[in-house]
């Protein structure tokens, strides 16, 4: 039986370093992951900006599998525009403009389709899609506030000492627990990014 389940993880950061350094710094996927402690492998593929995690993990009964995930990363620039430019094309602002009235920047995670199947849950292997959000905005010269919001999805099979419980009761746990144990890993990301830095405080 396949199980779909869900978990979340999010916080707030403050990030003593230029607004530049931090959206560098977190931009690079493969060295923030590095420090998740589920997280085997990242690596880019051929195609622009797609990325692949190599993430190995435990069922409830402690069987170990892995999933894999094909993700998109995009950026966004965040503009707070005087009334007098509100009615602008977006295509019409130039560097300047944008530069001079940015308020932050969004580093985007989507979930990207790969080209071939990836589940063999025979061989315990699963695939899984991301989706997250990191909103940077400057706070002063040195100081530069993260927030962070990540969604994963992953379909895996229930083993059988598992089947003998409701499925709404199960796919409860499985997603509290997903996100405890995510919630968990976030912090520990986070902590370790701070070496860096020389300091960050939660928001």
């Amino acid at each position: 039986m396949e199980m779909d389940a869900t978990g979340r993880s999010k916080g707030e950061w403050i990030f003593s370093d230029t607004f530049e350094r931090t959206l560098n710094y977190l931009s690079d996927q493969k060295k923030i992951l590095s420090f998740n402690p589920f997280c085997h492998n990242v690596e880019l593929t051929d195609e622009t900006d797609v990325y692949r995690w190599h993430f190995q993990v435990t069922d409830p009964q402690q069987n170990p599998f892995d999933v894999i995930f094909y993700v998109k990363q995009t950026d966004e620039v965040m503009v707070a525009l005087p009334e007098e430019l509100q009615e602008t094309e977006p295509e019409l602002l130039t560097e300047e403009m944008i530069s001079r009235h940015m308020v932050g920047r969004k580093i985007l995670w989507h979930h990207h389709a790969p080209s071939d199947p990836v589940d063999d849950p025979k061989n315990y292997l699963f695939e899984g899609k991301a989706f997250a959000e990191m909103l940077l905005e400057p706070m002063g010269p040195k100081q530069t506030k993260v927030h962070f919001d990540l969604r994963i999805d992953v379909r895996f099979v229930l083993y059988p000492a598992f089947r003998i419980i409701p499925e709404q009761i199960i796919r409860a746990m499985t997603n509290a627990g997903m996100s405890m144990i995510m919630q968990t890993a976030t912090n520990k990301m986070f902590h370790s990014i701070s070496k860096d830095f020389g300091h960050i405080r939660h928001a």
